[in-house]
């Protein structure tokens, strides 16, 4: 066999099937090339809800996942964030009525720390104290969400649509709602992440 034979067979990348979490069906996202399998750990992976069920009225759902698993020819991903698009919020907007949102950081059962940032439309214009109980209502109902499920319950409610649903039917009684959405779930740390950052505190406090 030549060299440039040899060299050729190099270069040619492998490619990887993705595949995303159980949660998701493990649903094909794609293939990704790579001269080596250590080089696709930690990519991240782009997709929308309607591309996953087939359906294109969900495509304003966009869900990223990361490869933290590589078997011989296929890649396990994690969900990471789940994030509505920019032009489907911007047409949810309406002149003269108020847009109520809240960032809110939960523990689930099983201690993965998660972003939360729901938001409501409501049909007119809300005063001050009217937009902070609602804002309430939801940083209440996401925390209980949180407090009940493991990580897959929770970013399945949400990314179904449930917890906005409850949102709604709750804070519809403190203003008239038009629409309520979790615009945005991202995972800030994963079980062992926060473990360990317990850890270092508890370590911090016994020096002190």
């Amino acid at each position: 066999m030549s060299e440039r034979s040899v060299s050729k067979r190099k270069q040619e990348k492998r490619w990887y099937t993705v595949m995303a979490p159980e949660m998701f069906d493990r649903a094909e996202l794609g293939e990704t090339p790579a001269d080596e399998a250590e080089q696709v750990y930690d990519r991240t992976i782009q997709t929308t809800l309607g591309e996953l069920q087939n359906d294109p009225s969900e495509n304003n759902t966009k869900l990223t996942f990361q490869i933290t698993d590589v078997g011989s020819d296929t890649a396990y991903t994690e969900f990471v964030q789940h994030e509505l698009t920019r032009d489907y919020l911007r047409s949810l907007t309406r002149r003269g009525t108020s847009k109520v949102d809240a960032f809110i950081t939960v523990l689930t059962t099983d201690d993965y720390r998660v972003q939360v940032q729901p938001v409501a439309y409501t049909t007119k214009s809300a005063d001050h104290s009217q937009e902070h109980a609602i804002r309430r209502t939801m940083i209440d109902l996401v925390e209980e969400a949180a407090a009940e499920r493991t990580f897959e319950g929770l970013v399945d409610g949400i990314v179904e649509g449930r917890l906005s649903s409850a949102i709604y039917a709750e804070a519809k009684t403190i203003y008239p709602l038009r629409r309520v959405e979790v615009q945005k779930t991202r995972v800030e740390a994963k079980p062992e992440e926060v473990a360990a950052e317990e850890e270092a505190t508890v370590d911090v406090d016994e020096d002190a």
